[in-house]
């Protein structure tokens, strides 16, 4: 237990102390060998400049940018850089490019959903989805009373142009595609669906938060990678993370409107109350400037020639990792790889005990559950830093496979039963907690049976479930 306010304050390197012992049960962050949550550049020196920066800027305070025009002027810096690659700026067909530097992702996505609503006349707005889209848009679409249209993609997990059409109607204000998906690496005929959304008069967004920021890297290399960014008639929006591909330290990204007039609504502002008049272009009022000086120091650190060069390590690495699940019996790609490598397994491989195996190896993939009739996937965020222990990969990949196929499948307890998300109680979830092993607090340990539980609960029971076990660990120790 730690004793956060303990009645003698504690020497500054014990305090520090504890904190590196804390972090010795989290999971490598560096190192090449995790593929999710973090993204690592393995470019020395990179963390400690983004250090060094966030401390210059961290207690200066983004409210009101007449007050620290430092922030000002470092968050206008990072639009620019973003909106450039993204197919914005002067001399092209998107001069007026304008935006924000929000918090990360989701916060951007719930920006882009506000500003179409916001512009909207209707009172019962919608925005259409594919089924691929990333599950921000529901939370944006939750907070913000709107409802979501979700449209099921086709056989090669792209957006289905005609039943998105079919699904555009007069409460409509926003049509989505992502650049790419989060889950397959799937990039949606964009082009296709900005012209769709133009026609009916609906703003569209493309969620390149993912991959928007390396993916013009990728096609300055050779990649096939499409147009999606405002070089493409009806595109209104774009949010990309410099969180992600460009490396910037958490939580920093950008959300980009094609002009200020579509950016308007946005913004909140209240005078309605003595204080101050509250005006504020993304959901929190107070932030520190330190995660936007580290962002910029690294965009400018690295620079045009250092992100290509990151995107070369990524590219390899793609290809390194595609060819060993290409190679390996009992394990196929499950789409074509780009920055995400996502693989399925034949029936005698179960995927979760797999992920199991593949951790006690050292890599940390993410599993993903069965969604409508799309199976179970291992997903494989492809870093730079992957490229330097990609080729250990294919032996332990085969090893894995090896080793599930001996275990064979998690033989399924009988825990859900009849069991709905009403019947979800603290008592309920500890119990089952219990019987799966997990204890509050412990190290993570092997999630197979965890994650093959969860794979055959509808999604309404895998959400009850899931945050009655998030309530249950988010509990003091008193």
């Amino acid at each position: 237990m730690i004793d956060a306010l303990p009645a003698r304050g504690v020497p500054a390197e014990q305090v520090l102390a504890e904190l590196r012992r804390l972090r010795e049960s989290d999971l490598p962050t560096h190192g090449g060998r995790l593929f999710a949550y973090v993204y690592d550049s393995d470019v020395a020196g990179l963390d400690e400049l983004a250090l060094r920066a966030y401390d210059i800027s961290a207690h200066v305070n983004g409210l009101d940018p007449t007050a620290f025009p430092s922030l000002l002027a470092m968050e206008n810096a990072l639009v620019a850089a973003a909106g450039s690659r993204l197919g914005g700026g002067p001399g092209t067909t998107a001069p007026a490019v304008v935006g924000s530097v929000t918090s990360g992702g989701t916060e951007s996505l719930l920006l882009a959903v506000k500003a179409a609503r916001d512009a909207a006349t209707t009172r019962s707005p919608r925005i259409v989805v594919p089924s691929t889209a990333h599950a921000a848009f529901a939370k944006a679409a939750h907070y913000l009373r709107v409802e979501l249209d979700v449209v099921p993609v086709g056989a090669d997990l792209r957006a289905d142009v005609a039943a998105t059409a079919d699904r555009i109607g007069p409460d409509t204000v926003l049509v989505v595609g992502s650049a790419p998906s989060y889950a397959h690496g799937v990039i949606d005929p964009i082009s296709e669906l900005a012209a769709l959304a133009q026609e009916r008069g609906v703003r569209f967004h493309v969620d390149g938060c993912f991959g928007g920021w390396v993916m013009p890297y990728l096609r300055d290399l050779g990649a096939d990678i499409p147009p999606f960014g405002f070089e493409v008639p009806g595109v209104t929006s774009i949010s990309v993370d410099l969180h992600k591909y460009a490396y910037a330290p958490k939580g920093v990204s950008v959300l980009l409107h094609r002009d200020a007039e579509l950016r308007l609504p946005q913004y909140f502002a209240y005078a309605g109350w003595p204080g101050y008049t509250m005006i504020n272009p993304v959901v929190s009022s107070t932030r520190s400037g330190g995660p936007i000086a580290a962002a910029l120091a690294t965009l400018r650190h690295l620079g045009g020639d250092g992100y290509r060069a990151l995107a070369t390590k990524t590219q390899e690495a793609v290809e390194i990792l595609a060819s060993a699940v290409t190679e390996t019996p009992g394990v196929r790609l499950y789409a074509p790889p780009v920055i995400v490598v996502c693989l399925a397994t034949d029936p005698d491989v179960d995927p979760f005990v797999l992920a199991d195996e593949l951790a006690a190896l050292g890599w940390h993939t993410q599993p993903q559950m069965a969604y409508g009739q799309l199976p179970p996937t291992i997903h494989l965020t492809v870093t730079a830093a992957v490229r330097a222990t990609a080729t250990d990969f294919a032996a332990d990949l085969a090893a894995a496979v090896t080793a599930t196929r001996k275990r064979g499948p998690i033989p399924l307890p009988p825990l859900l039963g009849d069991l709905t998300p009403e019947m979800i109680t603290p008592d309920l979830i500890g119990g089952l907690a219990l019987q799966l092993g997990l204890e509050p607090g412990a190290p993570p340990g092997p999630m197979a049976a965890v994650n093959s539980l969860l794979n055959v609960a509808p999604p309404a029971l895998r959400e009850a479930l899931l945050t009655g076990f998030l309530s249950l660990l988010q509990r003091p120790s008193w």
